[in-house]
């Protein structure tokens, strides 16, 4: 893979819908790149000493948030690192202002069958319980795709193995940093 120096300087931000595969496709991504990975949610999870499901089920889905923020900034103040953030992370407008000035950000999609295929695959997913898992996502994309469309960055990922979206990303990175635009 290439070894430029130039895609390691900063933090690279991976934001999409569940599913698509930040924590997997990030954790290759780290690994390809030399750089530390971090996950937000296990972040989260190990700050609160609780579940991402048991922050939403106990204090909703605004206090969550708040935490997430506060996470991803102590996360940022950091070395550079390839960061999962959550589905719904560069949504907010604190959090995701903050990621679009520490971070290259990179808006990782792929089609909603897969993303419901791949998200249903465990019970994991707080805004997915008892509910029709197409119908929620349709309805997320609906509302998060244009704060996703703010990132410096979109890969698409398809259905296609975890090694082809880490070529697609840093392949993308390279062509981000040729053009001088971070």
């Amino acid at each position: 893979m290439n070894d430029t120096p130039d895609i390691r300087r900063r933090t690279i931000a991976l934001v999409g819908l569940m599913g698509v595969g930040k924590s997997s496709v990030g954790r290759r991504l780290a690994a390809t790149l030399g750089m530390p990975f971090c996950d937000a949610d296990a972040e989260i999870e190990a700050a609160a000493g609780r579940s991402v499901s048991d922050i939403f089920a106990d204090l909703g889905e605004a206090e969550f948030r708040a935490g997430e923020h506060r996470v991803i900034r102590r996360i940022l103040e950091g070395p550079p690192c390839v960061l999962a953030t959550g589905g719904g992370a560069f949504v907010h407008d604190g959090t995701r202002a903050l990621l679009k000035d520490k971070a290259v950000t990179v808006w990782l999609k792929a089609e909603l069958e897969v993303l419901v295929d791949r998200a249903t695959r465990r019970d994991t997913r707080p805004l997915l319980r008892g509910k029709d898992p197409m119908q929620v996502l349709s309805a997320l994309a609906e509302a998060r795709y244009p704060f996703y469309g703010q990132a410096d960055i979109t890969v698409h990922t398809g259905q296609g193995a975890h090694r082809d979206a880490v070529r697609g990303v840093i392949s993308a990175l390279n062509a981000f940093y040729a053009k001088g635009a971070a």
